[in-house]
């Protein structure tokens, strides 16, 4: 069990808290609208509610919210995030879909470290699964995949453990210089999803031939 804090109020915020209740762990729910974020908790039945700028209570804060919102909160709460494993879920695309709104040479969740407290670790996870297919937990009868990047093997560690605690299957793709590609990911997704599959209704999972 894990004590996790989200910051954000959307889809995917919901989604993450619903199974993480489910799975066990304690939840707190933080946004800047605080009628909203005691609304959520409320639909969801069992997470407290944080106030935005106070220590998040989580021992594990998922930033969900868009890039931009994401890194505003890390560099507004500051040394309340020491100590802290900083989850990631973003996609820093730009807005036509052609890029990225991060230097070539980084990704959202390095900026995103360097804004962090020096002991606070980030760990890149969900962003290459849309919200509904998190909410859902499996497809064709196994578990959705989430794929980890991150500097620090017991922080993601912890990671992988509340992803197995959603009923998902975690992966570790390396150090966190991988987020870049991760991100890469999560526009192919956004790709696939204009362009050939039409709709969001699917994931990517690893099959394992042997």
């Amino acid at each position: 069990m894990s004590s996790i804090s989200i910051v954000g109020l959307g889809n995917m915020a919901r989604a993450l808290a619903g199974r993480a209740l489910a799975g066990g762990n304690t939840v707190e729910i933080i946004g800047r609208d605080q009628a909203k974020a005691k609304e959520v908790a409320a639909t969801l039945g069992g997470a407290t509610v944080g106030a935005a700028g106070d220590v998040p209570a989580g021992d594990i804060v998922i930033l969900a919210a868009p890039y931009a919102g994401a890194a505003a909160v890390v560099k507004e709460y500051g040394e309340a995030l020491r100590g802290k494993i900083i989850v990631d879920i973003t996609n820093p695309v730009t807005p036509d879909l052609r890029g990225f709104v991060v230097p070539d040479d980084s990704s959202g969740a390095q900026e995103i470290a360097k804004a962090a407290p020096g002991d606070a670790h980030v760990v890149k996870a969900f962003n290459t699964v849309f919200s509904h297919v998190v909410a859902a937990g499996s497809a064709e009868g196994r578990p959705v995949d989430v794929f980890l990047a991150g500097d620090d093997a017991p922080a993601k560690a912890r990671v992988s453990a509340f992803v197995e605690s959603l009923g998902l299957r975690p992966w570790d793709t390396g150090d966190l210089f991988m987020a870049r590609t991760l991100e890469n990911v999560g526009l192919l997704e956004l790709g696939l999803m204009n362009h050939s599959v039409k709709h969001a209704d699917f994931s990517l999972n690893v099959t394992l031939l042997r």
